[in-house]
């Protein structure tokens, strides 16, 4: 400590010694040199990229809900497909998948092919409500290969169209 230093009250001697060390270093080191033009410059430039990044997926997420406009907004689920070549196709002689039920929403999309092979009674209900159409006869038949109490079969099935408050038949496998 130097001697011309008055002593500050309520410090000790180390402490002292300690801020008159750290005085004379921050007196001693010259100023850091900024370049303030040059940092606006790149948080500007990080901005406006950040900008058009925010922009560009706004337009492709407003382009796919264009899009999706334009198909009607639906699009077919695995459980609801609309009929194709590949679903109609021959399994074991028949003409058509007995399971599949091809509804009429009524909405000018045409019919849309449900498949409803492998589902058990409950999940049939619940699409049956959710397309207004009527629960008919339920009743098992022997099929080998079928998880028991799974759709087997529905009347009328493919190729015949089911519209709103028809009357569907189903057929549940024995096991």
């Amino acid at each position: 400590m130097s001697s011309h230093d008055p002593r500050s009250s309520g410090c000790t001697p180390f402490e002292e010694e300690l801020i008159n060390a750290m005085n004379d270093f921050a007196h001693s080191t010259a100023t850091p040199a900024f370049d303030t033009a040059d940092m606006v410059h790149r948080t500007r430039r990080r901005r406006a990229t950040l900008i058009a990044g925010v922009a560009t997926a706004l337009i492709v997420a407003g382009g796919g809900t264009a899009l999706a406009s334009m198909t009607g907004g639906t699009s077919p689920t695995t459980a609801e497909k609309p009929m194709t070549t590949a679903t109609t196709a021959t399994t074991k002689g028949s003409d058509y998948k007995k399971a599949i039920l091809l509804v009429d929403f009524g909405k000018g999309g045409g019919p849309v092919a449900v498949d409803f092979t492998g589902t058990d009674l409950r999940t049939t209900k619940g699409q049956f409500l959710k397309a207004d159409i009527k629960l008919g006869t339920v009743s098992s038949v022997n099929s080998p290969g079928c998880k028991p109490g799974s759709v087997v079969e529905v009347t009328p099935h493919a190729p015949k169209i089911v519209k709103a408050g028809d009357t569907v038949n189903v057929k549940l496998c024995v096991g």
